[in-house]
């Protein structure tokens, strides 16, 4: 099983965000240039509307600023810009158009079948998923957030966030074994 992350990685995170704190504006061009694209991410697969996820985006933004001198633990800044992006996702369903959750997978979902399987493939099998099985799908291995900090985004103790990855884990395993070609029993089996 893959790290969710390295412990350097996190401590390169946790120090630009303890830099926005003390107001140093090359430290909020990293933030950006290293959330923007996991959050853009998130926020498309929520919602296909490119300009409301342009929207969305920019919201979250500020919503960072203005809130960012009050977070306590700089280190818990993934599953708090995570759930500020949630809550401004849930929000525009709310009041505009209807979003469709998790339309796409990124390459990096599934490592050990990216050699069978391509982008596409993945997420069709993804969208089969309910809609929470999707989520915590999305936050742990395509945003690569720990089971604590997905539990924190969507609000559920850790072990319904472990129960739901079991599950997708399970739906997912019979489109994705036929579509990788892998039979379950191939060695066992030879006509």
């Amino acid at each position: 099983m893959k790290p969710v992350q390295t412990d350097e990685k996190r401590r390169s995170e946790t120090l630009i965000v303890i830099r926005c704190q003390l107001g140093e504006r090359d430290a909020f061009r990293d933030l950006v240039e290293t959330w923007q694209r996991p959050l853009a991410g998130f926020v498309s697969r929520m919602c296909d509307d490119p300009a409301a996820v342009d929207d969305i985006v920019q919201t979250i933004w500020l919503k960072v600023v203005r809130g960012l001198p009050r977070l306590r633990d700089p280190a818990g800044f993934p599953a708090w810009i995570f759930s500020i992006a949630r809550r401004c996702a849930v929000d525009r369903y709310r009041h505009h158009d209807p979003i469709e959750p998790l339309d796409e997978v990124e390459d990096a979902a599934f490592d050990d079948l990216d050699a069978r399987l391509d982008a596409g493939e993945i997420a069709g099998a993804v969208a089969g998923l309910p809609p929470a099985e999707r989520e915590v799908v999305e936050l742990h291995y395509l945003i690569d957030l720990s089971i604590a900090d997905v539990a924190r985004v969507v609000g559920v103790p850790e072990g319904t966030v472990k129960s739901r990855l079991s599950r997708a884990r399970r739906m997912l395993a019979p489109p994705l074994t036929h579509l990788s070609g892998i039979e379950p029993d191939d060695e066992s089996h030879e006509e």
